[in-house]
């Protein structure tokens, strides 16, 4: 209609309404060449450094002596991040059947073949009492039981939190050694949970 009103749009200058997209897209270029400049000058995230070499982990092999002073197998030792796994080898004929406590002992001497006393006792014993079931154990040489078939052979595999290396490792000055004793841990009575007799000894050093 002739009388109308003008859209109200059509008022507003062209400089006007380009001014609106035009800043828009200076705010957007400043905002983006800030961006990139900020981006530029953050300090990247670092690179993990490679620790395949320092936190490989570390295993040792050692001979089972017997009261003969006979090799019958070996003990596997592998270090891990958080303890240490060990594996228990011996030959058909080595130990008597049945169950067997083993131990840490303190000193890395199995010279003494017929009751390897020169081991000492178990790795700081004096610290905690004897036992895995023990509620005020156990000490760092506790370890579980093992069970030897008939034919007298030995595959098991056992865990430890004793490191095998560093400040109180089984491989410290004077070493340790394994014990394999002649009867079962109760892993509770104290000295050394009944396990009585030793046998059998591996040297770590």
């Amino acid at each position: 209609m002739r009388g109308a009103t003008t859209p109200a749009i059509r008022c507003i200058p062209k400089t006007v309404s380009l001014a609106v997209p035009l800043a828009a897209a200076l705010l957007a270029g400043l905002a983006g060449s800030a961006f990139a400049q900020e981006a530029k000058e953050a300090p990247k995230e670092p690179t993990p450094a490679k620790t395949e070499a320092a936190g490989a982990p570390q295993t040792y092999e050692s001979g089972i002596t017997n009261g003969k002073g006979e090799t019958i197998g070996k003990i596997m030792i592998r270090d891990g991040a958080n303890s240490l796994v060990m594996r228990v080898t011996i030959g058909a004929g080595g130990l008597p059947p049945g169950w067997h406590g083993i131990h840490f002992h303190a000193v890395g001497d199995c010279s003494d073949t017929e009751k390897f006393e020169k081991s000492k006792a178990h790795v700081n014993h004096d610290q905690s009492k004897h036992g895995l079931l023990n509620p005020d154990g156990p000490d760092e040489g506790d370890l579980p039981n093992v069970y030897v078939n008939a034919d007298g052979s030995v595959n098991a595999e056992v865990s430890s939190e004793t490191p095998l290396t560093g400040e109180g490792g089984l491989r410290d000055g004077d070493g340790s050694a394994l014990i394999i004793h002649a009867n079962e841990d109760d892993h509770t009575s104290q000295p050394i949970g009944g396990a009585g007799q030793r046998i059998g000894c591996a040297v770590i050093k």
